[in-house]
């Protein structure tokens, strides 16, 4: 499995191996950043939890992605998907169906503007919402694509949750590789979750330097949590030398 650090520090993206930023970390910078593997985020979960919406039209996001596309590898950017989470649901007064027919429609919009990779997503809540989202995007998803697992961070306190969904995913459709977003360490940390899913991506690290009085902003934080999931993957940490002091 590959995974990609979540970070709001982007100026960290360079001592990053992979790394995960959100496009709500890019509005308003002007200059390029370094970074080498990437993935940019939709902000999804902060404007529905936030605001009930997106405050940003298709074509401010698809900007942001042209925009940032020369900097570093940005391997996809994430569809603008509507989470299907009860208090999401609560937010925008909206039903399950309607939330996955609104995140096909962004996405149907969004890859017709950009040459960069965009990532589907399938929304639900009990794992047969995500086969029923998944007929519902048809011929979209095609044979062998990265595809996102949404409204599934907050039940990292209860993986076999996440492995209801991530199970009935592969056993309709064994070849997508599936992205995990959102996942923390008891997750991260489960052989078989990893299994199921060709990558993921966590910000967990800040949270937890936060909750136990350290750094939320620490570059040695992520690359510490970093290293810590890698090892636990079989594969070897990254070493990355500090080129220059970042605060």
């Amino acid at each position: 499995m590959k995974f990609y650090i979540g970070t709001h520090m982007v100026n960290h993206a360079k001592y990053l191996e992979r790394s995960f930023i959100s496009v709500n970390r890019l509005k308003g910078r002007r200059s390029d950043f370094a970074a080498n593997d990437w993935i940019m985020d939709s902000g999804a979960f902060t404007e529905l939890l936030l605001y009930g919406k997106y405050r940003y039209s298709v074509d401010d996001y698809i900007y942001c992605i042209n925009r940032w596309s020369n900097c570093g590898n940005l391997e996809c950017a994430i569809s603008q998907d509507y989470m299907c989470e009860p208090f999401i649901l609560s937010k925008t007064g909206l039903s399950i169906v309607e939330h996955q027919q609104l995140t096909i429609e962004r996405f149907d919009q969004i890859i017709k503007l950009t040459s960069i990779p965009i990532m589907p997503v399938l929304q639900g809540f009990e794992p047969k919402d995500y086969i029923n989202h998944l007929f519902m995007y048809g011929e979209r998803i095609k044979a062998g694509i990265r595809v996102g697992v949404g409204s599934i961070c907050k039940r990292n306190g209860n993986p076999t949750e996440i492995i209801r969904v991530l199970e009935s995913i592969k056993q309709e459709r064994p070849d997508l590789k599936l992205h995990g977003f959102g996942l923390k360490k008891t997750s991260l940390q489960n052989t078989y979750i990893t299994s199921l899913l060709y990558s993921a991506d966590s910000m967990a690290w800040s949270y937890a330097a936060r909750k136990q009085g350290r750094n939320a902003n620490g570059l040695e934080e992520a690359l510490r949590f970093y290293n810590k999931i890698i090892e636990g993957l079989g594969k070897k940490p990254t070493q990355l030398r500090f080129i220059e002091k970042v605060v």
